[in-house]
């Protein structure tokens, strides 16, 4: 839905009357520049079991699947039914025509998962938050959006927030980035996240005094696409006391999406590196931990995914899922319940009536081991209803 912003000001103008030259000047200012508005109502409700424990009520492993929460070691317990909207989002998309004839791109766009606030004993408000805040021109992107080091291509349909969570990077953080041709080079946010000396609960350490650097090349061709990103990170903690290092990190991810006969498409992820901590599997394994004497030891992460999408006809497709974690920890530095993989499979079966609306249902089976090898696993039955506008 386009909305002409000179339209509105002159309009605007007209009805608190403002001079005819100071009207004409809004039109200068604002001439060739389009607001667009989308984005999708979403409708989700999920039953889901587990074999070791459950989440607690306001836990966001109840709203979509996060590797590292899948319980383990606790009592077997009844099926957990939650319904929300959180998903839903809009978008602002602003396009400028510049005198040189170049264009700028602005994005604004929000949603309503993993913010405070809001519960469902009686009007189940919830606080927006901003996914992307960006502008790009000639080449150059910045502000917020999704990693370099992300093929956002390469991520399945799913009813699931992301579908093959454990696979895959995923990432949307303050970057600067410039493009040319199939090359992407970008500097973006640095956050580390250390597991303390024997186990325990998450540090995250906002010391460092340098941006992760990312490179990606992509080879695009009538068979669809092929991804080759590199990151090179800095992982610091300083606690003003006891601990002052840092570390040097550095990961590899390689994607494809292949085309299968006239629709179907095949869509392959390998990602791999030490320190890559947050980058993975939605931050369910920590990119350094820290050892005997405080200085930080990364931790080595491998993760792969494979989906493949199935048109059955004009209304109707399927997403078949498989994604894996694994994660090398030196169990005498992290303990025994540090996570050791994560895996997880899931099917689903998408009807669109109309091509704004989709409504569909989704299973997921995943599993969690810990270092000790205890394991817990989740299946998890989803429902549905999306309105794209």
């Amino acid at each position: 839905m386009k909305i002409s912003i000179l339209k509105s000001a002159l309009a605007v103008s007209l009805a608190l009357g403002i001079s005819s030259v100071s009207m004409n000047a809004q039109a200068d200012m604002l001439a060739g520049t389009d607001v667009k508005f989308s984005g999708y109502i979403k409708a989700d409700a999920m039953f889901s079991s587990y074999s070791d424990g459950t989440l607690g009520t306001q836990s966001i492993g109840r709203d979509f699947y996060l590797p590292g929460l899948t319980p383990v070691g606790g009592a077997d317990e009844d099926t957990q039914f939650d319904a929300h909207i959180k998903q839903s989002r809009f978008r602002f998309t602003t396009n400028t025509k510049t005198d040189e004839g170049d264009s700028i791109t602005g994005v604004l766009e929000f949603d309503f998962l993993v913010t405070p606030g809001g519960n469902e004993r009686v009007s189940n408000s919830y606080v927006p938050r901003i996914r992307h805040a960006f502008i790009s021109y000639k080449g150059w992107t910045v502000g917020q959006t999704w990693s370099t080091f992300q093929d956002v291509r390469t991520l399945p349909e799913s009813l699931d927030f992301v579908g093959n969570t454990d696979g895959v990077a995923f990432n949307r953080q303050a970057l600067v980035k410039y493009k040319t041709g199939a090359w992407e080079f970008s500097l973006e946010n640095s956050e580390t996240t250390i597991t303390p000396f024997g186990g325990g609960g998450r540090i995250v350490a906002d010391d460092g005094a340098m941006p992760d650097a990312v490179v990606r090349y992509t080879h695009s061709a009538d068979w669809g696409h092929l991804s080759v990103a590199g990151i090179v990170r800095q992982l610091s903690y300083d606690d003003l006391g006891t601990i002052d290092d840092s570390v040097s990190s550095a990961g590899i991810s390689i994607n494809s999406k292949i085309k299968v006969g006239e629709k179907d498409d095949i869509r392959l992820s390998l990602s791999t590196g030490s320190g890559l901590g947050r980058y993975l599997a939605l931050n369910t394994v920590n990119g350094a931990v820290i050892d005997a004497n405080g200085n930080l030891e990364t931790i080595d992460s491998t993760a792969y995914s494979i989906a493949y999408r199935h048109v059955w006809n004009s209304k109707t497709r399927s997403n078949f899922m498989f994604a894996s974690l694994s994660v090398d920890n030196d169990v005498a530095l992290t303990g025994v319940s540090a996570t050791e993989s994560t895996s997880s499979i899931s099917a689903n079966l998408l009807y669109s009536p109309t091509k704004a609306i989709t409504v569909g249902g989704e299973i997921k089976q995943a599993t969690r081991e810990i270092e000790s090898g205890a394991d817990g696993d989740m299946t998890r039955v989803q429902f549905s209803l999306k309105y794209a506008f």
